[in-house]
């Protein structure tokens, strides 16, 4: 009876290391078990220029419905490099892959944050998707010919402000008119310096990208955000709203985020 007390304790002393091997890794950091799991489910969300990270709530609401475990960053919006900082912290404290995704001047964050190994895909909510070298400023001043001009004010001490009157028609058309005027009272300085930051290296280039067109954009031209899809090699997807499309269409967004959380993971078991 002893012995088989002994063995019984052996055995159990067995399981138990290796229940904390597989959630451990060498570092002694907790890893996610994803063998089993059928999407990607940590997401990180990260808004533009102008706006803060309250405007994703609908979206936030709609991923954690289903079960998503979702980070929403407020970046600084006065360098890109100090927007990618925060956002990689944001990374940093996921458990397991990490689908990041970007609205806007946020989609330039994401190009350059979104080469930190636990990445695993990126989404583009009419964003900027930028190459190497290129920003935020270059990409709006190389517009198609003909595409609406977004009423930015001139700078205030360094930072960019739209014009409150027009800034329901051009950024959020399809808004209800408080929120839109809220949003419109409500704006965030936007750095010039975070304008004008380029990118070093695309993490488009090596990581699968989704990519959601706004049809009636007048911020970001729906031809550029063709261009930029396109470019980038993204899954795309066309949905018929303003720039706010993540106020609006929370559904939709939310959607393809998590198209990407599944293909993601599909993309990356299929790596040797």
């Amino acid at each position: 009876m002893k012995h088989n007390a002994m063995a019984i304790h052996f055995r159990t002393q067995i399981s138990a290391l290796a229940i904390m091997t597989v959630m451990f890794g060498m570092g002694g950091e907790i890893v996610a078990q994803t063998n089993t799991s059928t999407a990607v489910k940590n997401v990180v969300l990260v808004h533009g220029g102008l706006v803060d990270g309250s405007g994703w709530m609908g979206v936030y609401k709609a991923l954690k419905k289903d079960g998503y475990t979702v980070a929403i960053v407020q970046i600084p919006t006065i360098s890109l490099a100090d927007d990618v900082a925060v956002t990689k912290r944001a990374i940093a404290g996921q458990n397991g892959p990490v689908i990041l995704v970007g609205h806007s001047y946020g989609g330039v964050v994401i190009t350059e944050a979104g080469n930190d190994p636990k990445v695993a895909g990126l989404v583009y909510v009419t964003a900027f998707a930028p190459d190497k070298g290129e920003s935020a400023g270059s990409l709006i001043k190389n517009a198609p010919q003909g595409a609406p001009t977004p009423p930015i004010l001139p700078p205030q001490d360094g930072y960019l402000f739209l014009d409150k009157a027009k800034f329901p028609a051009f950024f959020a058309a399809d808004v209800s008119p408080d929120v839109a005027s809220f949003m419109a009272d409500s704006q965030v300085p936007w750095g010039v310096e975070a304008l004008g930051g380029a990118i070093t290296q695309p993490a488009w280039r090596t990581k699968p990208s989704w990519y959601l067109i706004t049809t009636e954009d007048k911020m970001i031209p729906p031809d550029a955000q063709h261009a930029m899809s396109k470019r980038a090699g993204s899954t795309v997807v066309e949905v018929k709203s303003s720039h706010a499309v993540y106020v609006s269409h929370p559904q939709a967004v939310a959607h393809l985020i998590e198209q990407a959380g599944t293909g993601a993971l599909a993309a990356t078991k299929g790596k040797p």
